[in-house]
């Protein structure tokens, strides 16, 4: 018999990738992948737990499936991911219609998770969110949609234990994919047709496996023929060594991009946050980039509203953002998340006030950023085409090295083709190019 899974996926990358992975698990063991919920005898929805509105959506969607499930009674309706880590047996509390919860580390028991619940109609539902400090998901054919782009999770868990992150209690510890099987699986990307991969980890520059550093796998991953562009995320700043710069730098396939989060301004709170370096450490890693790799483009992640900020605070993240001037930001009002550290704290900023700083940041930021891609005009760029553009077909849409998005008109090539542009136009978002030769 014909079973059928469909996944939702929310969240960052990592749980892209783990979409892939989920589905390479199933195929593997007979199932197919169903276009919708409404086709499938098994649907998942792949979490995320960094944030209450990530949650409170999922738990959302829960509600929307309870009819589909009322209608279908032997649907497997299942949550896996961070969230499915976080909650645990409570979610089957909150949502009774739920069948499975599933964690990270607990995806190659999927497959006969869902045989018992399909085959014992009196299993009302299994849970399963046992962290392992050596999963890695080695030799796991992975199911990898088609396209340009593509992820190799070359590092899982977090060791990092910042006070406002759930990840590692959710993921778990840190370890990392052995350098061979990263090279494996680009070889193999390589050969299906993906011309960029991206290196995923919680804090990816901190990979060390045998020896092997993060600079020693980027030179590795670079020497995969095939490849046109390799990316990686998220880094940690601490991690930001000379030696790890002057590779990136020596590595021309490498994306002339780095994001770097430096979630505050203020020495305090990143003391408080237990970020491990200072606003002047960081400032100092800001110069040694700069000075060894000037056409990086440098993207951040900033928190507003943490326990205790003040307004001086507040400033001095202002001022390091002036400073630095980042071509783009994520920026968030800071949200609880129940278990970690600063859960212990009275979280002492009104929403309003979070809601205003946040905003106050988001206007100088954009400031920043319309500047910063105006530069770009009148560059010459090679353009990376990932396909058409969402909003005009006839457009196609790529990305410049420094991870910019780029439109570009009148022309008609391939997804996957590097293209040379001249940037001739650009928002605080997006970049404009015509073609100069293909």
């Amino acid at each position: 018999m014909e079973r059928r899974v469909f996944i939702e996926t929310y969240g960052c990358q990592m749980n892209v990738a783990d979409t892939e992975l989920m589905f390479g698990l199933l195929r593997h063991k007979g199932f197919q992948v169903a276009e919708s919920a409404e086709e499938a005898d098994v649907v998942l929805l792949n979490t995320c737990a960094v944030r209450e509105r990530a949650e409170e959506r999922i738990l959302g969607r829960l509600g929307w499936y309870k009819a589909l499930k009322s209608e279908r009674p032997d649907v497997v309706l299942g949550v896996a991911g961070c969230m499915a880590e976080r909650m645990r047996e409570s979610l089957v509390q909150k949502a009774k219609h739920v069948d499975l919860v599933i964690g990270p580390d607990a995806y190659r028991r999927l497959p006969e998770l869902i045989e018992s619940l399909q085959e014992d109609e009196t299993n009302d539902y299994q849970v399963d969110v046992r962290l392992d400090r050596k999963e890695m998901y080695q030799e796991v054919q992975v199911d990898r949609v088609p396209g340009v782009s593509g992820w190799i999770s070359v590092q899982r868990g977090c060791d990092k234990f910042c006070s406002f992150c759930i990840v590692p209690f959710v993921r778990g510890r840190e370890r990392s994919l052995p350098p061979e099987e990263v090279v494996r699986q680009a070889r193999e990307m390589a050969g299906s047709g993906f011309r960029e991969v991206t290196l995923l980890g919680q804090t990816v520059s901190s990979y060390y496996e045998r020896g092997f550093d993060f600079s020693d796998l980027l030179t590795q991953v670079h020497e995969v023929e095939g490849l046109e562009r390799i990316r990686y995320t998220s880094p940690y700043p601490n991690d930001f060594s000379n030696r790890l710069l002057d590779t990136l730098a020596s590595l021309p396939k490498v994306g002339r991009h780095i994001h770097l989060p430096v979630q505050s301004g203020s020495t305090a709170v990143l003391k408080d946050m237990r970020r491990a370096y200072t606003a002047e450490k960081f400032m100092d890693l800001i110069d040694r980039v700069r000075e060894r790799l000037p056409l990086h483009g440098l993207t951040t992640d900033i928190i507003v509203g943490y326990p205790g900020e003040t307004e001086e605070d507040f400033q001095l993240t202002l001022d390091l953002v002036r400073e630095v001037r980042f071509d783009g930001a994520f920026m968030f009002a800071y949200s609880e998340r129940e278990g970690t550290l600063a859960a212990r704290k009275r979280d002492d900023i009104d929403d309003s006030i979070k809601k205003d700083r946040l905003r106050r940041l988001i206007d100088v930021q954009e400031g920043i950023s319309k500047e910063k891609f105006g530069e770009m005009v009148g560059r010459e760029c090679e353009i990376l085409i990932q396909g058409p553009s969402r909003r005009n077909v006839e457009n196609l849409i790529g990305r410049t090295s420094c991870f910019k998005t780029t439109i570009i008109e009148g022309i008609d090539v391939q997804p996957g083709t590097m293209v040379p542009v001249k940037i001739v136009g650009s928002t605080s978002h997006t970049l404009f190019g015509e073609v100069q030769s293909v």
